[in-house]
This record gives structure tokens, sequence and C-alpha cells, in this order.
């Protein structure tokens, strides 16, 4: 086992127990620090968020912030899309997975840098989803979460939110479509045999005990510097790896 993988996968752990962000950094960070392989790095990464999954749904029932009727129509729309993002990964080259990912490193930097802003702001009226909504949308999550090994609330929370949904109801139901996504997507990685179950549980046990610290780190920090710090470099290191595979064209 090696610590640099250790190391990387306990800090992105703390990042989202204490901040929320930074799941997308995992992939990245497994492939430029740790040299694992793109290919390797992303189902690995999307089995170990089964564990994160059940987690999040559990607490989230608990406190009735989950909307299980649009959990629902995402599933009908996100598990079939999950499982062919999965079987599609290994014909997608590994230029192409990372030009993704920095996209996705923009789009949520810039979406928590905005989040700050609605904060202070006051947040938007909210309006319902209809079904074929959620269903798009479960699927466009489902699809993107399986190429890039980033999860399910990274690619929906800003959509939803965007659509007028509240914060929570999308955190809650981010939370409860990250188990099926994961789970039929690595049932697709292990059918096309890209699934590595000991680097997927090194990855899962790492992050979940990094979680645990960050939560309780919540309590002790000013963590809202912190958020727009990690937004910032978000953006910052996205367009980075953005640009230098528009390079390697």
């Amino acid at each position: 086992m090696s610590i640099t993988l250790v190391v990387i996968c306990f800090i992105v752990g703390v990042l989202i127990g204490a901040v929320g962000i930074g799941g997308v950094l995992l992939v990245p960070s497994l492939y430029l620090v740790a040299g694992i392989d793109v290919h390797e790095a992303v189902p690995a990464c999307t089995l170990s968020y089964v564990a994160t999954g059940v987690i999040g749904v559990i607490v989230y029932a608990r406190h009735g912030s989950i909307q299980w009727s649009g959990v629902f129509w995402l599933c009908i729309g996100a598990i079939p899309a999950a499982f062919l993002g999965s079987i599609s990964l290994l014909s997608i080259p590994e230029i192409g997975v990372m030009f993704l990912i920095a996209l996705l490193m923009i789009v949520s930097g810039t979406d928590a840098l905005f989040k700050a802003y609605r904060k202070s702001a006051g947040e938007p009226l909210s309006r319902q989803l209809n079904p074929l909504q959620f269903m798009v949308i479960g699927f466009i999550t489902g699809f993107g979460s399986a190429i890039t090994g980033t999860g399910g609330p990274l690619i929906l929370v800003p959509i939803v939110i965007f659509l007028g949904l509240p914060v929570l109801t999308a955190i809650g139901l981010s939370q409860a479509i990250q188990l099926p996504i994961a789970a039929f997507a690595s049932a697709g990685n292990w059918m096309s045999g890209n699934l590595n179950f000991e680097l997927a549980l090194v990855i899962g046990a790492v992050m979940v005990m990094g979680s645990l610290g960050g939560a309780l780190l919540v309590h002790r920090l000013p963590t809202e510097p912190i958020r727009k710090m990690i937004a910032f470099l978000l953006v910052f290191f996205g367009a980075g790896i953005g640009i230098q595979q528009l390079l390697n064209l």
C-alpha cells in the first residue's frame, strides 16, 4: 500500500467532511501524484462511493431530508446511464477523461463560489421538477459520474440548484443517488474486467476516516474561508489540467 495513496485519500476525505467539496480532486490526484492509471482510478473511486453513499443516505433519511419521489425518477435515468458509462470507459481516451474531470473541477469550484454569494444574498424562490426532468438529470449524472469517478453529488447538485430546488433538497437527492450510481457503474466495470477491488477498498476506508475527521474539524475551524480557498484552487487547477490536456492533443 502506497503511503502517497493513503495521504491523498485521507486529505480528500477531510475536505469532503469539513467543507463538502474536494471529491473531484481524487482521480486527478491518484493519476498525477500516485501514478495510478486513469482507467484504473475511475472504477476504484466509483466503488468506494458505495460506502459514503450508504452513510449519506442513512444520515439524510433520518433527518427527513430526502425527496424519495425525486430519487425514484432520478434512478430511472441514472441506473442505465451509470452502467452504460462504465462499459464505455475503456473506449474513452485518457486525455478525454482528464479533460472532463478538469471541466468538472472548474464547474465545482465556480458553483462553490456562487453558493457563498447566494448564502449572503439569500435563497431564490424554489420550484418543483417533473419526472421527465428528473430522469434527464439522472441520466446526465449517472453517465458523467461513471466515466469520471467523481460521484453523483458533484454533477447533480449544481444542476438541480440551478433549476430551482432548495439546497437541502438537492444535497439529500445527491446523497441518495450516489449509491445506485456507484453500484451499477461498479457492476459494469467488473463485467469489463476493469475493477481493482483492493484499490477501491483502500480508497473507501481511508476516505471514510478522513470524512469523519473533517466532520470533527468543521466545529473547530472557520470553514468558510477554507471553502472559498478550495473553490479558487479547483478552478485554478482545473483550468491548468484542461490546458495541459489541450496542449497534448
